[in-house]
């Protein structure tokens, strides 16, 4: 929010207790929380029959309803002694929401450094109330610096250990050089089971290994540090952005490369020369992905099948009273499928033509899909403000870049030295463009102006509704673990609210 600060790594000092906003991880309620959610699913069905007393009940005098509905308020209680010791004086966090009554001095507050030592007091903005991602809330500086350098290296790892099966998969489009190498494959003599196998068979492999990138990134990204859950999947769409670059794109276009010189060096100043050759010879592939990848996804989108055959699975397993809960826009696997789509198009424009048609036609699908399920499926979450458009912006530099790569090796191959040369610019003009991009706009994305703070905080001291909105910010940030409870059935605040109040 633009009127909240976080502050991390707070001293433990006992001068800076009374200002420390107490707070505990989910985490150490998760036995809890499951007990009550189980205990809570077996007394609706109970309470059904609660007419019904079966022979066993009546012999010993114990209603089924009220022996569990016993079992749920001890539960409870057990549940409220814990947020009682979480409130306790010596189970503080060492981070606290500080709110300003306004917006440019909770700016003034984040941009300055509060202590002498950079890694105390460290400040950064608020996410808003449902954005918050609890579990990294109070962790120090160290263990999120820690946290990073793991996550870099899993993922180093992980792009590595990926390129074998694409490889592998990708060797297929080369069925000659396969043959070289397993000879029992030239058996394979019937044209169309050569064609699935060189056509339309690595494209499936290689959709169904693609399945896993998305939630690897997200778990990896959860780790990582971050305290919203904005800031975790526009982490997890940059991961699965340019892993599908480096693994979809150029382990593709260089398979072929690999597998005929394997013991060949790369050569920086042959990268234009060689992606002149690759590129071109990889379209059929690419048109059969955008197929396979590209239009079923907008289509599983519209029907979302893996949902329906999810809830119709669990539904014997859930209460109608469940409430249910509106999903929310994927955008780690929305996004870089579609800026791909996009690098692919900008590339092969002008090499293979005919990879137009099936890019427009799954563009307008997704528009008219995208824009049903924005409208009557999805609801956001949280509120970025526009922060995911750096990403698309930067995609698109790239793919331009990289086209400009393209067509300056493709001309040099051609001998063609005029077209070659009046090429050579366009890279440079491109970086440019984006140099004054990242001076002009992206500030705007990092922070709000002095202007722009100072004229809504004006706008704030006529607006009646301030008071109203101030006392509601006090209870906005609230850890789930210590919020009150009601599972059991008595209308009783006593069992309902903690030993010791939060607010």
């Amino acid at each position: 929010m633009e009127k909240s600060l976080q502050v991390i790594h707070v001293p433990a000092i006992d001068q800076y207790v009374d200002i420390l906003t107490k707070s505990l991880s989910p985490s150490n309620f998760t036995i809890f929380k499951d007990k009550l959610r189980v205990v809570d699913k077996t007394l609706i069905p109970l309470r059904r029959r609660i007419g019904i007393v079966d022979f066993l009940d009546f012999l010993t005098e114990k209603n089924s309803v009220i022996y569990y509905e016993k079992k749920l308020e001890d539960i409870e209680e057990n549940v409220r002694l814990k947020q009682s010791e979480a409130s306790l004086a010596g189970e503080e966090a060492r981070a606290v929401f500080v709110f300003f009554k306004s917006r440019f001095g909770a700016a003034s507050a984040f941009h300055l450094q509060l202590s002498v030592n950079p890694t105390h007091w460290i400040t950064e903005l608020a996410p808003e109330p449902r954005d918050v991602y609890w579990p990294f809330f109070s962790e120090s500086f160290t263990r999120r610096w820690i946290s990073k350098l793991v996550v870099v290296l899993v993922c180093t790892t992980f792009t590595v250990v990926f390129l074998i099966p694409v490889v592998i998969v990708q060797g297929l489009t080369n069925l000659n050089q396969l043959e070289i190498l397993f000879p029992f494959l030239t058996s394979i003599t019937i044209k169309f089971v050569s064609q699935i196998v060189t056509g339309y068979l690595p494209s499936l492999i290689l959709q169904l290994f693609l399945k896993l990138v998305p939630p690897a990134m997200e778990f990896l990204s959860s780790i990582q540090g971050y305290i919203s859950h904005s800031d975790i999947e526009m982490s997890a769409s940059r991961k699965v952005l340019w892993f599908t670059v480096w693994h979809v794109f150029f382990a593709t276009v260089l398979s072929g490369s690999i597998l005929s010189m394997l013991n060949a060096v790369l050569d920086p100043k042959s990268i234009p020369g060689k992606l002149a050759v690759a590129v071109p010879a990889q379209a059929s592939f690419f048109i059969t992905y955008v197929v396979t990848q590209g239009w079923t996804s907008v289509s599983s989108e519209l029907f979302r099948v893996i949902p329906f055959i999810f809830s119709w699975i669990t539904r014997p397993f859930t209460s109608q009273d469940d409430e249910f809960e509106v999903p929310s826009t994927p955008y780690h696997k929305d996004i870089p499928r579609v800026l791909f789509f996009g690098l692919l198009g900008i590339t092969y424009f002008f090499l293979a033509p005919l990879i137009l048609p099936f890019l427009l036609a799954y563009f307008c699908l997704a528009y008219i899909i995208f824009r049903n399920q924005f409208i009557n499926v999805y609801a956001p979450k949280y509120d970025t403000a526009g922060k995911f458009w750096p990403i698309i912006h930067n995609s698109m530099i790239f793919s331009l870049v990289l086209m400009h790569i393209i067509a300056v090796g493709i001309f040099a191959l051609k001998k063609l030295s005029l077209a070659s040369t009046l090429t050579m610019p366009l890279p440079v003009l491109t970086l440019l463009f984006n140099e004054y991009c990242r001076k002009r706009f992206l500030p705007i994305f990092a922070a709000y102006s002095a202007e722009s703070l100072i004229k809504k905080d004006r706008q704030d001291q006529n607006d009646a509704t301030m008071t109203q909105f101030y006392e509601n910010l006090v209870n906005a940030y609230k850890d789930p673990a210590l919020l009150p409870i009601q599972h059991s059935p008595y209308n009783n605040d006593s069992i309902r609210s903690p030993l010791i109040s939060q607010a």
